[in-house]
């Protein structure tokens, strides 16, 4: 290796992976490693945490198949680009245990390989189920330039990178699988601050990007120069190669600042998390096209626009089924957005059907009076239908329920919760309505009609049904769920903290009550920090 401390230009590979997919996760390296060096004339190239694997690969990793064809991958990496460093996460397996990988690729091998030290056990994490902590810093030396490599996790504590800095390196570079929710991209940059104000080395943080089932990745790489300045920051939610250069300046490598994007705002973050969510979930799973039972409420509007965002109109189709508690004014407004974003529409009432299952139970339900059973049997009408045509042609049902109603389990089994995808699970009601403005604003005519907005919610199963009739106000419900969902907090300080005693006793009843049904909802994107799904396991049957 040439020891000439010459500057460095080093391209980062934001990159979208598929779980599983080693092999085209490899073109995809090898793509974007050669438009790094034949065009944009890089140094280094560096891709991020299990850019081979895609992240996270879960059980995959349980498997001895899954390691033997990241070897394969690897041993064609060796051979590739010779002259060029590469630094490629991926899993790896040795005769001492399986570790969260970054391997440096140059001159035919892997000159240094460095073994993830912090492992995450928490939230959505469950890395020590999988892999061996590491032990030591990687130091590389790169045309006389030291550059200390880290992996995800290890620079949210202090002592990874304090190594590295004792052990002479110049500047850190950090390949990460960091998934996205409301306040990560603004986290992240904190934490890397605090890292730099405690060794003063640059950080070079890459992001993958992308969708893995409930998780976002939200890309938005960055560098950080030694005073805590970022002197670049790449696009959110898109792939990309980001040219970082590095120069010697009075013996110190300096990244050499460009104009650093913005970090783009809350609901536009929120928005293009679940563009992305929708579009790789109905992408890598190979479905044709998307469907949705269309209600004119405000839900359903949004999920619309969110899966015309993600797939194009062309592929969108909905289904509006009327029962005969349905207000014309759903039915006008439902018409009226599929006509403003010029999708694919149907009307099937549901009256025919659910006067047939009333018949059938008739002997069932003699001497009964009507209560909710006949209102949700109206909902597993539609779901019926909406799975039917879903069967038959193949498209996925998007469901439309949002955190709120799951909260509390304000939705019907196998009714309105039906569907392969929920679109909606992790945002909040409130959150909703700032998103439908969100995307009316991107249009010089707003195409969700402004009285889907005003109308007050209603799931119309009932002659003059609201929400509120069952459901304290949607901001004080999702205070309260806030707090006692994402926060962990007690009733007794939710109830301090000014809300009423009985209906914050009511919702945290109605959360437990209802893991039942959450457990038995399809997957949707995750965006706070704290899900139904993978990050909040809480048992079904329980006497607390």
């Amino acid at each position: 290796m040439n020891s000439t401390n010459q500057n460095l230009r080093i391209v980062l590979a934001q990159l979208n992976p598929l779980v599983g997919d080693i092999e085209n996760n490899l073109v995809k390296i090898k793509k974007a490693a050669l438009h790094a060096k034949n065009v944009l004339h890089a140094n280094v190239v560096v891709f991020p945490e299990m850019a081979l694997a895609g992240y996270p690969p879960e059980d995959l990793l349980l498997r001895s198949e899954f390691y033997d064809r990241i070897n394969l991958a690897i041993d064609n990496l060796k051979q590739f680009l010779p002259d060029t460093y590469l630094i490629i996460g991926y899993p790896e397996q040795n005769h001492i245990g399986n570790y969260n990988s970054a391997g440096v690729f140059y001159d035919g091998k892997i000159i240094a390989n460095y073994h993830k030290q912090l492992l995450p056990n928490y939230g959505v994490f469950d890395e020590k189920r999988y892999f061996k902590s590491g032990k030591k810093p990687c130091i590389v030396d790169i045309f006389g330039n030291k550059v200390a490599i880290l992996i995800c996790e290890d620079l949210w504590q202090k002592e990874p990178i304090q190594q590295a800095k004792i052990s002479g390196a110049e500047i850190i570079i950090s390949i990460n699988a960091s998934p996205f929710d409301l306040y990560k991209p603004l986290l992240r940059e904190e934490i890397v601050a605090e890292r730099v104000k405690e060794t003063h080395l640059p950080i070079i943080y890459l992001n993958t990007v992308g969708a893995q089932d409930e998780l976002v990745f939200d890309g938005g790489s960055f560098v950080m120069n030694s005073a805590s300045e970022v002197t670049q920051r790449g696009v959110f939610f898109e792939e990309s190669l980001i040219t970082v250069d590095l120069i010697r300046e009075n013996s110190a490598l300096l990244p050499k600042p460009l104009e650093a994007l913005p970090i783009i705002g809350k609901v536009e973050r929120v928005y293009k998390a679940l563009v992305l969510g929708i579009r790789d979930y109905i992408e890598k799973n190979h479905f044709p096209g998307a469907l949705i039972g269309l209600s004119g409420g405000i839900d359903s509007a949004l999920t619309l626009a969110l899966a015309v965002d993600a797939i194009g109109k062309e592929r969108v189709h909905t289904v509006f089924m009327p029962s005969r508690y349905t207000r014309q004014i759903s039915g006008e407004d439902a018409k009226a957005i599929a006509k403003n974003f010029g999708i694919a529409y149907s009307e099937i009432p549901i009256e025919p059907v659910f006067q047939s299952f009333l018949q059938s139970l008739s002997n069932e339900f003699s001497g009964t009076s009507a209560d909710t059973t006949e209102e949700n049997l109206q909902a597993r009408c539609r779901g019926t239908i909406l799975m039917a045509i879903s069967n038959k042609k193949r498209y996925i049902v998007l469901s439309t329920g949002n955190k709120s109603e799951m909260s509390v389990g304000y939705a019907t089994l196998y009714g309105d919760m039906v569907g392969g995808f929920c679109v909606l699970k992790d945002v909040p009601k409130t959150l909703v309505y700032e998103l439908v403005n969100y995307r009316n604003s991107l249009s010089k005519t707003p195409l969700i009609p402004q009285r889907i907005i005003d109308r007050p919610p209603s799931a119309e199963l009932a002659s003059d049904q609201k929400d509120t009739d069952s459901l304290p106000p949607y901001p004080i419900l999702d205070a309260i769920l806030e707090r006692f969902v994402e926060c962990d907090q007690s009733a007794q300080e939710i109830i301090a903290a000014g809300f009423d005693a009985t209906i914050v006793k009511k919702v945290i009843n109605m959360v437990y009550r209802n893991e039942y049904k959450r457990r038995q909802a399809p997957v949707g994107v995750r965006i706070t920090a704290r899900a139904f799904g993978r990050d909040r396991r809480y048992p079904i049957t329980s006497g607390f």
